[in-house]
């Protein structure tokens, strides 16, 4: 045995049978693994080698005995324990000795002689800075049995079958699937150490002044045209600083063995520009945010990053960007100042659209919303409750045409748009804030709709109330959704009277007024699918709001409705229409909504018309329940099949 006596540590039979170090090297000349690597590469040189080395050996297996791959325990074990300028240090000796060992490292979180992944790091932001860490190194990552799974039980070498009955942790699977297997589909981004680099992580402004933060860690690597920066903070607190220049590595000075050490900034280990007319967009694969810096910035002054407890950044998908001559790029950096957002480009159209975003948020947000709500006519006793919120309405009229203007000019502006609308009928400004006005009167009276306008003895009157009623009552979700309807349903008008329920339909989308309008009804408490639901149902009122005026004889009207709704593809996925088992199904409760908001702006459209009677009024909106009541008994017959519920409309 050896080593030498006295020497074994905690082994007993080392001590009465070991070695001296003579009689060692006397029985052993040569060193036995040195040997057999050297026998392998020659007999066998498909073969790989790899050697199990622990408490700081791994260099010495890959640099003296040539072994292809070792396991690197301390990346194990330091980063669990937080020794993190330790590891940081193992690192740069390597990187300062020769780069290409880093590439013959194994990295494992555990293995069958130690705690499983989940006891050492446990299951949250901890484990997968780490995890990341372990996939985006030079080298070779390694998962043990059941880590991605978060199974508990330690495996030793001897274990036939498992003792303990465990599930795999669905949640911490998912997560890997979010945010680490896409990591290790790019292994080929981050397994070579050609263009790798470590970088030290300044605090304060990153000058002189500042002093390293050992407890992160930032390095970047590149293959192709590919880049990518991973920046993890392995300690319980808050980091916050720059990026800028790497850490030494060894280059060969010539055609010798002699190596010189060498030091690069981020931008050129990034192999970025340094000129202020381009921009690189990146995203995050942690988060999924996207972010733009200016080559310059990245080049001369590097990266600001502030770094939570346990927190980790890898930045892939690296694209550069030249400016225009609107410097459309460096306005956009300047407006996020850093931000993350889930679209670089969405973004750009924001910032181009923002002589739009700006009045429109002044009308459409929570604040103005729950103003509304709150100031709706729900007692018909108070003759002039319209009258006491008169200032409050003209204010809103106000920021309707303000809206209007400046949507004005910005479509004026657009060539294109002009030729396009040249020759079309469009209606003036003021006259689409009155209209917007009238139809927001109407829809805060909607609650004493039969005192407006009533009609003594009519059963189907009462029940088209009713069913406006219920389809609002009180609903801060109903109530929004009513009033981003009635700001953006008019929109189109100033650019053509024709068609202009498409154009306002087009610009949710095309400027953003959705994702606005969403926005608002996030923080009127709905959560994200809901909003969007909301936005959805929008965006179909609009494109419908004139199915009450739809020419067909009174017989047929209900079927002629029910298809221009169905070609509408936005129509059927709000009534979820899909095709199982050759058949086409809806979704009933879906279609009953879609009748009640239907029913809904009709009877504000109808209502708010100064030129009709309240008896035409109430007529009116008794015509339009009728259509829609033989739709409802149609769905109620169809057994949820569309052709049925056609059939059943059309009889």
């Amino acid at each position: 045995w050896f080593p030498e006596p006295g020497t074994g540590g905690a082994i007993p039979t080392r001590a009465e049978h070991g070695l001296t170090k003579e009689q060692f090297d006397a029985a052993m000349p040569q060193e036995f693994w040195r040997e057999v690597v050297d026998r392998v590469a020659a007999e066998a040189p498909d073969t790989l080698l790899l050697a199990e080395a622990f408490w700081l050996l791994e260099g010495y297996f890959v640099r003296t005995l040539g072994m292809h791959r070792v396991y690197n325990s301390a990346f194990m074990n330091m980063l669990r324990d937080e020794d993190n300028a330790e590891y940081r240090s193992v690192i740069k000796n390597t990187l300062e000795f020769d780069p290409e060992i880093l590439k013959r490292f194994v990295s494992f979180m555990n293995n069958p002689d130690e705690e499983t992944a989940v006891a050492q790091f446990g299951k949250g932001d901890k484990y997968f800075g780490i995890c990341t860490m372990m996939a985006t190194l030079p080298g070779l990552p390694m998962f043990g049995h059941g880590q991605v799974e978060g199974l508990a039980e330690k495996y030793g070498m001897e274990y036939r079958r498992a003792y303990w009955d465990e599930q795999p942790d669905s949640g911490l699977v998912d997560r890997h699937r979010r945010e680490i297997f896409p990591l290790l589909h790019r292994r080929y981004l981050f397994a070579e150490v050609q263009d790798f680099r470590l970088y030290d992580f300044f605090t304060g402004d990153g000058g002189p002044s500042g002093r390293v933060n050992e407890d992160v860690f930032a390095y970047s690597n590149r293959a192709g045209g590919e880049r990518a920066l991973v920046i993890y903070h392995n300690r319980y607190a808050t980091a916050r600083g720059w990026i800028k220049t790497s850490a030494a590595y060894s280059v060969k000075s010539g055609d010798g063995g002699d190596r010189v050490l060498v030091q690069t900034s981020l931008g050129e280990g990034l192999g970025l520009r340094g000129d202020g007319n381009y921009f690189y967009i990146f995203r995050d694969a942690v988060t999924g945010l996207e972010y733009i810096r200016s080559g310059r910035s990245l080049y001369n002054d590097g990266l600001y990053v502030e770094l939570d407890a346990y927190k980790c950044h890898a930045f892939v998908d690296w694209r550069e960007v030249q400016d225009n001559e609107w410097h459309q790029y460096a306005h956009l950096a300047d407006y996020l100042s850093g931000r993350g957002v889930p679209s670089i480009e969405e973004a750009l159209r924001e910032v181009f659209l923002q002589p739009v975003h700006y009045p429109f948020k002044e009308l459409v947000n929570d604040d103005q919303f729950r103003w509304l709500i709150d100031n709706r006519i729900s007692d018909p006793d108070i003759p002039d409750a319209v009258q006491e919120i008169a200032p409050l309405l003209a204010e809103v009229e106000g920021k309707v045409l303000h809206l209007l203007r400046e949507m004005k000019q910005f479509t004026s502006s657009d060539e294109a748009s002009r030729k396009e609308v040249a020759g079309a009928e469009a209606s003036s400004a003021e006259a689409v804030a009155v209209e917007v006005r009238r139809k927001l009167v109407a829809s805060l009276q909607l609650p004493v709709l039969e005192s407006r306008f009533p009609m003594p003895k009519s059963r189907r009157y009462e029940a088209a109330a009713e069913m406006v009623r219920s389809s609002l009552d009180g609903d801060p979700a109903a109530w929004g959704t009513l009033f981003g309807w009635i700001f953006t349903h008019a929109l189109g008008k100033i650019i053509s009277e024709e068609d202009y329920a498409a154009q306002s339909r087009t610009w949710m989308d095309e400027w953003l007024l959705g994702k606005i309008v969403a926005g608002a009804l996030q923080d009127l408490g709905l959560d994200e699918a809901a909003a969007w639901w909301a936005v959805g149902t929008d965006k179909i009122l609009i494109n419908h709001q004139g199915w009450f005026e739809l020419a067909a004889s009174p017989e047929d009207r209900a079927y002629q409705v029910l298809v221009s709704w169905l070609r509408d593809s936005e129509v059927q996925q709000l009534l979820q229409v899909n095709r199982y088992g050759g058949v086409l199904w809806f979704n009933r409760e879906a279609f009953d909504q879609l009748l009640a908001w239907m029913l809904t702006v009709a009877t504000v459209s109808i209502s708010a018309d100064a030129e009709r009677s309240p008896e035409e009024i109430a007529q009116d909106i008794v015509d339009c329940y009728e259509v829609l009541a033989k739709l409802k008994r149609a769905a109620e017959s169809s057994e949820f099949q569309v052709v049925k519920l056609m059939e059943a409309a059309r009889a």
